[in-house]
């Protein structure tokens, strides 16, 4: 009976807190368990790939890092990826040196200077980019806009010849240049919401400040929202260097893949194939060990490469934190 009346005895209150309690424990356990899952399946993932990768490194008989070469139907695979890895990573920052300052500047633009009427249309219309899938991307680009940008490349390699980045070729179809400009596109979107958020998220006294002490709009964006905003733009680049670097449709489409033994050159005007497109281009010679895991070793330094990039992207977005806090 006593301890009928205890229970009894226990407000409403009492109770709703408890089970509040307990809502939270389970929250918490749930989102740990999440987080766990999530870093084993990136651990697997990466134990997997080595792996499979590891008997195919084992046998080749070239610089896995710094050779050109790529034959595995011979009795002795000679594998390397200095193309690749040149190829991947040269298209994937001129693409940033495109999509970056055009994204923020359409970001400030939305933030700052757009009327309230037109800062969500135009901030939807930016967003609908990310939602176009990559084969169209891949087929605006090789019906649209290689036309228009052939002369463009022809202008260039006849007047900055000289400069060994912009050096002509004999290749007239997907160049790293092209794929970077329509990779610069994709990425856009990735560039300008995270901008945008961040540009949006400056306090109002801080731009308030500088206007109240004479700055023009522009000095108030340049000493207000800009250094506010830096960390957020460097992690936005980050990130959508990550998705530059492991794109595979648009550029598998694309691209112009060069013939076995070509000579090297540093010219974005130049053909090859990325990490992912070569991988794409050759799914059909998975038919032995040996070969599958000479490809799988690529997709491996892909897969580090992705993970470092957005690791870094991850730091600074934590600094941006304890900057802010």
């Amino acid at each position: 009976m006593t301890e009928v009346a205890a229970a009894r005895s226990v407000s409403p209150s009492t109770l709703a807190t408890a089970r509040g309690h307990a809502a939270d424990r389970a929250f918490a356990w749930s989102a740990r368990g999440a987080g766990l899952l999530v870093m084993a399946l990136v651990t697997l993932i990466g134990v997997f790939l080595l792996w499979q990768a590891i008997p195919s490194l084992r046998a080749n008989e070239a610089s896995f890092l710094t050779s050109r070469e790529w034959e595995l139907n011979a009795a002795v695979p000679r594998f390397g990826i200095a193309d690749l890895l040149w190829t991947t990573v040269s298209a994937s920052l001129w693409a940033m040196t495109l999509a970056v300052p055009l994204g923020v500047c359409v970001a400030l633009f939305i933030t700052q200077y757009a009327p309230d009427w037109l800062r969500t249309p135009a901030a939807a219309l930016v967003d609908l980019l990310a939602a176009v899938p990559s084969i169209v991307y891949g087929l605006w680009g090789l019906i649209v806009l290689r036309p228009v940008l052939a002369p463009v490349e022809t202008w260039l390699a006849h007047t900055l010849g000289w400069f060994p980045l912009l050096a002509p070729t004999a290749i007239t179809g997907g160049t790293i240049f092209f794929i970077g400009v329509v990779l610069a596109v994709m990425i856009l979107p990735i560039v300008t919401a995270i901008s945008r958020e961040v540009f949006a998220a400056t306090p109002v006294p801080h731009r308030e400040a500088a206007l109240a002490l004479g700055a023009t709009r522009w000095e108030m964006i340049r000493t207000a929202v800009l250094p506010y905003g830096r960390p957020g733009v460097v992690s936005a680049a980050m990130l959508a260097l990550g998705r530059a670097l492991g794109e595979t449709i648009a550029v598998t489409f694309i691209v112009s893949t060069l013939a076995p033994g070509s000579p090297f050159t540093a010219s974005l005007f130049n053909g090859g194939e990325t990490f992912a497109s070569r991988i794409a281009n050759n799914a059909a010679e998975f038919d032995s060990p040996r070969k599958t895991g000479a490809f799988i070793a690529a997709g491996l330094v892909l897969f580090i490469l992705t993970f470092v990039v957005n690791a870094i992207a991850r730091v600074v977005v934590d600094r941006r934190k304890a900057f802010t806090e």
